[in-house]
């Protein structure tokens, strides 16, 4: 099984660095490969330019990185995104990968009934994220983002029909004992 993880914070001491972390050494142990594309590290720019604007309609990408994550996600078939939610929402990174990776012909086609999903080598998609608020007032007061617009509006139109999420609430006030905990309890290998 090939898996990709997807970061999305800047600073390599955070929490989200230490979830990718220990992903990562499970999914080895499990004897699986691992991709990771951290997005930070990469100096991605999630804004969109004139020039990569005129060639959108078109599907192409003008972006090496770009190019080369559409190259990681072709040969995946579990995907993993990682990013602290701010604002109640995923941070411009993470909305920029979507704007500028997920393009016409590589990710979707359209049809005289809406998108077709081009992503189905992708069988899963796991999104864990951390927050200050607590993961029921994501839900239920602010309108659950994750669930409404990347599971079942972004990542079905790709193609993709398994996804869940996962989130650490609470950060500001967590112990180490919570985060560790947390950190053992996680699982993707499924």
């Amino acid at each position: 099984m090939k898996k990709c993880i997807i970061i999305a914070h800047p600073w390599k001491g955070s929490f989200n660095h230490a979830i990718k972390d220990r992903l990562i050494k499970k999914i080895n142990e499990k004897g699986y490969t691992v991709r990771v594309i951290d997005l930070y590290e990469d100096n991605f720019s999630p804004a969109i330019s004139l020039n990569e604007l005129k060639n959108y309609k078109e599907g192409q990408a003008l972006d090496a990185n770009v190019i080369r994550y559409q190259n990681i996600l072709k040969e995946v078939d579990d995907l993993i995104l990682i990013f602290p939610i701010w604002w109640y929402s995923m941070p411009a990174m993470i909305k920029g990968f979507v704007d500028k990776v997920m393009l016409k012909k590589f990710a979707y086609i359209e049809s005289k009934t809406g998108l077709v999903g081009q992503l189905i080598n992708i069988k899963k998609v796991t999104i864990i994220t951390t927050s200050q608020a607590p993961t029921w007032y994501i839900k239920f007061i602010k309108g659950n983002f994750i669930d409404k617009i990347l599971r079942r509006g972004i990542f079905k139109d790709l193609g993709i029909k398994k996804s869940s999420w996962i989130n650490f609430p609470n950060i500001k006030t967590s112990t180490k004992i919570n985060r560790a905990n947390f950190l053992e309890r996680l699982d993707v290998s499924n």
